[in-house]
């Protein structure tokens, strides 16, 4: 802990950072240190509270100095808790905020410590959109450098291949670019070659042309959830790729805009989301309100900045939560059991 660190060291750290330094002494110390994860209960030995690149530079060159383990915190909501580290150094982003958007080039410039609600909110004003993730409180750095899936996966690819390129600080504290023409096995690196090239303290994305879109969940009992799967594994292979759609099961929030008849009722649920033509919408979407069963059809026009934060409340900060994933090429029979059988155990609610 900071009792095993120079004070002298600490203090001329906080005198160089535009930000601040909390150590486990000060008050705001647990606040400050907590993830999003509950589970994850992790106890910094410093936590370096970032306001620019500068500050960042200061940060990573104290950790190598001084010889910490560092990690590099944004939003906060990685799932293993890698955004912290115990009796290392926390670099926390969440005061680099900022999204550039050039409108007419489609790109963002989207600073490190930014949510994916401030990308969706500033790239939104422009009728613009970049893939990212379904929560709008995750940290944008950590999800678009680590893949990112989201509502406009299908036709624009994850997150990680928007990528035009990042600012990043590396471990010996220089400042660095890298894109396809700056650096270019470090852009390579930054785009799926794993993670520790560096710290990034802003990301280049491509935007494309997405305003309001058709979206919304539509709800089915459990007991036509296996049907509904199988339906769907076939449907979404041959989809227009304007049409993203997940399935989940869910148990209905207790609150508008969910009828009362199913509040805290167990379903199963594909959320849409149609990027193309509004009035193309209904023939996207026809096979899916034919399916037997159907409960509630959520879908409707809405902004896209909007849609794309509207699950927030159902997974709040504090959670416990542990999550696994994988790629597969096809959803087999055994799967469908599978979930089915465990469906009433892991369904969630919250009002939202």
């Amino acid at each position: 802990m900071t009792e095993m660190l120079d004070s002298a060291n600490v203090d001329a750290l906080a005198a160089q950072l535009h930000g601040g330094v909390t150590q486990p002494s000060d008050a705001d110390y647990d606040e400050v240190r907590a993830l999003y994860n509950a589970m994850i209960d992790k106890r910094p030995a410093l936590i370096a509270r970032c306001a620019d690149v500068d500050d960042v530079v200061a940060a990573v060159n104290f950790g190598r100095e001084n010889g910490l383990d560092i990690a590099i915190r944004g939003g906060g909501h990685n799932g293993g808790g890698l955004g912290s580290v115990d009796d290392g150094l926390m670099i926390d982003l969440s005061g680099l905020k900022g999204v550039e958007v050039d409108a007419d080039a489609r790109t963002a410039t989207i600073a490190g410590g930014c949510l994916l609600r401030e990308v969706d909110a500033a790239t939104g004003e422009h009728g613009l959109a970049t893939p990212v993730g379904f929560i709008g409180s995750t940290g944008a750095g950590g999800l678009m450098l680590g893949g990112g899936i989201g509502h406009l996966t299908r036709g624009y690819g994850l997150s990680i291949d928007n990528i035009l390129g990042a600012e990043l600080v590396l471990a010996d504290g220089s400042v660095v670019n890298a894109d396809e023409n700056e650096k270019p096995d470090l852009f390579w690196a930054i785009r799926g070659g794993g993670g520790n090239f560096g710290v990034a303290t802003k990301i280049r994305a491509q935007l494309h042309p997405v305003s309001t879109v058709v979206a919304g969940p539509m709800f089915w009992p459990l007991d036509k959830a296996a049907d509904v799967l199988r339906w769907y594994r076939e449907f979404i292979l041959n989809a227009p790729e304007e049409l993203g759609g997940w399935f989940a099961f869910l148990s209905v929030p207790p609150a508008p805009p969910f009828p009362d008849e199913l509040h805290l009722q167990k379903v199963a649920a594909i959320v849409w989301c149609w990027t193309g033509p509004e009035d193309g919408a209904d023939e996207a979407l026809a096979e899916a309100r034919a399916q037997e069963g159907l409960l509630m059809d959520g879908v409707a026009p809405v902004p896209f900045a909007a849609f794309n934060g509207a699950f927030d409340a159902i997974y709040p900060a504090g959670d416990q939560w542990y999550w696994r994933a994988d790629f597969v090429e096809t959803i087999p029979e055994e799967a469908i059991e599978k979930h089915v059988e465990f469906a009433p155990f892991g369904t969630r609610t919250s009002a939202p």
